[in-house]
């Protein structure tokens, strides 16, 4: 366990945890990226996953109230050979809207990424903003020329050295965990069991598919 100013202690995600982190999950991702959201059930899902890396599933508390969560999974490089080289991905990473601001995300963010350092772990690749990853270090993923899993570069690709140098020479296609595959008819089962909420389309929803569309 560790805490930092201002009342935020970062620990283990408990099995007593799941529910209201997923719920945490569900309320931070809702309508973001489009109506309604999966990353609750990825989450899920993720934990009964041998992809998952429970060592890293962490959640961040604010004065005694859940307010974030970032879990870790598995993945893989693989070259054109079909050989591959182990890297780790983290998502979701997610902070309640009403501590979001705070510096909660980047937070776990970097500790995490401090542990999976010292547990040997030596890169991580991840798909997300440029904007807001580049603060920990990360880089477009074509700088290592590592590509999406069906060959294309992408701006949202990004890859961090978690050890000088893990990168190089190690070009290929990223495969992350099977974990991220969503079923539909699951995710609307699934959601089911939480509060109703209304499903929007927003301004966040079109700047993220500008931003996955940039691939070449």
């Amino acid at each position: 366990m560790t805490s930092s100013a201002g009342g935020l202690v970062i620990r283990k995600e408990r099995k007593k945890d799941f529910r209201a982190v997923e719920n945490l999950v569900r309320e931070a991702f809702w309508n973001r990226y489009i109506p309604g959201c999966s990353e609750h059930l990825v989450l899920h899902n993720l934990r009964k996953h041998a992809d998952f890396i429970p060592e890293l599933d962490l959640v961040a508390e604010m004065d005694g109230k859940m307010a974030g969560q970032i879990a870790f999974s598995r993945g893989a490089i693989r070259d054109d050979r079909g050989e591959e080289k182990e890297v780790i991905s983290f998502g979701p990473v997610s902070v309640l809207p009403e501590f979001q601001t705070l510096g909660v995300g980047s937070a776990l963010i970097r500790h995490a990424l401090s542990l999976a350092r010292d547990m040997g772990h030596t890169a991580v690749c991840i798909y997300g903003d440029p904007r807001y990853y580049s603060r920990f270090g990360f880089r477009c993923a074509e700088k290592y020329d590592i590509r999406t899993s069906d060959g294309k570069f992408a701006a949202a690709l990004l890859a961090l050295e978690l050890r000088p140098g893990a990168l190089r020479n190690a070009p290929g296609r990223f495969i992350e965990s099977g974990a991220f595959a969503i079923d539909e008819a699951e995710l609307m089962k699934f959601d089911a069991r939480f509060p109703p909420k209304d499903k929007a389309e927003t301004e966040s929803q079109r700047e993220f598919m500008t931003l996955v569309s940039l691939r070449y």
